[in-house]
């Protein structure tokens, strides 16, 4: 996966980004990712950060897919290893 600038890196670049919560999805098939990711974000005000992990690979399309159903906005994302990092801001309408 790839930057908000469209270069290659690692998945720590994502978690260097700004962000105020961490969900440690990591060992957590489909769809507990997405669960947990929803859960979080309602304790967060609108504009927040959320640095989502997870190894389930099904979180590359699931997590995506919940931002654009739910009103978030993917900010980033990134793997490196079998891990999955990506960055969700809280949507102002967001469910």
């Amino acid at each position: 996966m790839t930057e908000e600038n469209g270069q290659e890196g690692d998945a720590q670049n994502v978690a260097r980004r700004h962000h105020d919560a961490v969900l440690d999805a990591r060992g957590l098939a489909c769809p507990l990712p997405v669960l947990r990711a929803r859960k979080a974000l309602l304790g967060l005000l609108p504009g927040q950060r959320l640095l989502v992990e997870a190894t389930d690979p099904m979180a590359r399309i699931d997590i995506p897919h919940f931002c654009a159903e739910a009103g978030h906005e993917l900010n980033d994302t990134d793997q490196a290893d079998g891990l999955f990092r990506f960055l969700v801001e809280r949507g102002k309408t967001a469910t």
